[in-house]
């Protein structure tokens, strides 16, 4: 396979991920499916997860992947990027969407380590009220799916979360394995050419 076909191999699912990033990121404000919470104050501030504000998936995995998605799919067609000047800036391009990727990873990482904003209450604490009751669990409340019963507004926040957060973090994986993949296939650009003849 030529490099420009293998760019284009790698910037079409870049498209798909991006796209689902952002729709996830954005879904994420908006817990059990209402707007209310993300208008409410509560300390001066939405009842939303903290890490949601992040914006990974609009930011990082998506704008910044997008972007770069758009120009190895350029660097893989018979246009104006189809040659070894194209595939060398791809490289640069990918790197974008490494750090992209990775800044997404971490934001979607940090949302699962932490646990969701919410209306709880447990035996230790017994009178309800608004926090983080997973924050010091270090994840394993993921494993313990008793307690996520002690989420009770927004209901079903944790398997919300957990979902949302859970898709944006494969995504970030298979977006930097795509644009790592990419970096490599620039390099071997830069050096053989793209097989669209216009070098």
């Amino acid at each position: 396979m030529c490099t420009g076909a293998c760019a284009k191999v790698v910037a079409v699912p870049l498209y798909i991920l991006a796209f689902l990033s952002i729709v996830c990121n954005i879904v994420l404000f908006f817990p059990d499916l209402d707007t209310k919470y993300a208008a409410e104050d509560w300390e001066g501030q939405a009842r939303i997860t903290e890490e949601v504000k992040y914006m990974g998936g609009v930011i990082g995995g998506g704008i910044m992947v997008l972007i770069p998605a758009i120009h190895i799919h350029l660097s893989s067609s018979g246009k104006c990027c189809a040659n070894r000047c194209g595939m060398f800036l791809s490289i640069g391009f990918a790197a974008a969407g490494v750090a992209g990727a990775v800044y997404s990873l971490s934001a979607a990482g940090l949302g699962l380590a932490n646990g969701p904003l919410c209306y709880w209450s447990n035996r230790q604490n017994p009178f309800p009220k608004w926090g983080i009751p997973f924050a010091n669990s270090t994840g394993s409340y993921l494993t313990e799916k008793d307690t996520w019963k002690w989420c009770m507004v927004p209901k079903g926040v944790v398997e919300f979360n957990v979902g949302l957060f859970s898709t944006l973090l494969v995504a970030a994986c298979l977006e930097l394995v795509l644009c790592l993949v990419q970096m490599i296939n620039g390099l071997f650009g830069c050096i053989c050419g793209t097989c669209s003849g216009k070098e």
